[in-house]
């Protein structure tokens, strides 16, 4: 195929010199740079002309302050600069057409595409594509990625999906995992992917921290029991988002493990992160609820009371302190119902994953489902809590 490479950098050089090895590519940067199998060209017009397939991969930048060399904890929350990427799309429509597929690579947050990007690129079709490479191994990265994740607008997994797919077929390894999903999901993957690894890098290391300051302990021990966890810490156990984190074990082993960092001196609290987040999660659920019951002038019904299905144990439930918000935070109206024997009209959430689903909900009610997977015949509302993709 004939493949344009916009944004020949670090990453760019090296990702478009193995399209090369399979390829006709062009490649085009604002600096001189000097591939081993590739033609560069001197404009964004020249890097467009008659190819297939054009990639940009131009850099979304900080301000060098925020590069991570010197501390940033002290800095305003900022998004990233995306004005390299918008000149370059609005240069490049200058000279594509609906015949090309322009791929941008570019790390962004969720929502940009949609919101600044997609306006700026109409004369072509557009696909989201960006990689999980490191510095150093690019190479060996492209051929033998954990996956390739592919965003259009609606999620489709045929027409230029299907097309991108088959052009990574010819130089990537057999058995190679995709992940197709809208722009917006496409974005999230690459940007929690990355926030993900440095949330595990940060609790072994705080781990470390503690080891160091409370003695008899060697971290690696600690590490290696977690590392060859592989039921529930490594695996796909936990990864299906819905109520908190709760039980007898987990809330209070933070809540102490939040006072050992205090009394150790550690400097910082990642188990205080992790119970603000706890209660901040239910919350936003209880203000949900409270918003459906306000449109729909129903009470409130949590089907699920105690912390996980199949027991009576209510110790550590997320459905109870999601009901406390409702009820602490928005008025004596919101008095909540648990489990009724006799159901009543109603904003229900299902607390527990998979079950009530054969509940007798009466016509009119809303049933929030933060485990998206209730569906229903009846003449109800049904709310899947986290699934806000746009549907057609």
């Amino acid at each position: 195929m004939k493949i344009g490479f916009i944004g020949v950098g670090k990453l760019g050089q090296k990702a478009a010199e193995v399209m090369a090895e399979k390829h006709e590519v062009v490649g085009y940067d604002i600096n001189n740079v000097s591939p081993s199998n590739f033609e560069m060209v001197a404009t964004i017009k020249e890097a467009c002309k008659d190819r297939e397939i054009i990639f940009i991969a131009v850099p979304t930048p900080h301000h060098p302050d925020y590069d991570g060399r010197f501390p940033t904890a002290h800095l305003p929350n900022k998004d990233f600069n995306y004005d390299i990427v918008k000149d370059v799309l609005e240069e490049t429509n200058k000279h594509v057409s609906k015949e090309q597929l322009i791929v941008l690579i570019s790390t962004v947050l969720p929502g940009t595409i949609r919101r600044e990007f997609i306006d700026l690129i109409p004369n072509g079709r557009f696909i989201y594509n960006p990689y999980l490479i490191a510095m150093g191994t690019v190479k060996w990265d492209m051929v033998n990625p954990e996956m390739i994740i592919i965003g259009t607008e609606d999620g489709s997994t045929t027409g230029d999906a299907k097309l991108l797919l088959e052009f990574y077929e010819t130089f990537i390894a057999e058995n190679t995992r995709y992940e197709l999903g809208t722009w917006d999901e496409a974005e999230g993957i690459k940007i929690f992917y990355n926030t993900f690894i440095s949330t595990k890098v940060a609790l072994v290391n705080m781990i470390q921290d503690v080891a160091e300051k409370s003695g008899n302990i060697n971290v690696d021990v600690i590490t290696g029991a977690l590392e060859r966890s592989t039921q529930r810490i490594l695996g796909p156990t936990y990864m299906k988002a819905g109520m908190g984190d709760g039980g007898g074990c987990h809330p209070r082993d933070n809540i102490a493990l939040r006072y050992m960092a205090e009394k150790l001196e550690v400097g910082y609290d990642l188990f205080d992160a992790i119970m603000n987040a706890r209660e901040k999660q239910a919350k936003n659920l209880a203000t949900r609820l409270v918003i459906e019951a306000n449109k729909a002038n129903l009470p409130i019904v949590i089907l699920g009371k105690s912390y996980k299905p199949d027991v009576d144990y209510e110790d550590g439930s997320t459905s109870i302190l999601t009901g406390h918000f409702c009820e602490s935070s928005y008025g004596s109206k919101y008095k909540v119902s648990y489990d009724p024997i006799v159901p009543l009209k109603a904003v229900y959430l299902l607390g527990h994953m998979g079950k009530h689903h054969d509940y007798e909900y009466p016509e009119g009610s809303v049933v929030v489902d933060p485990w998206r997977s209730y569906k229903s015949e009846k003449n109800i509302t049904v709310i899947h809590y986290g699934n806000t993709r746009l549907k057609k």
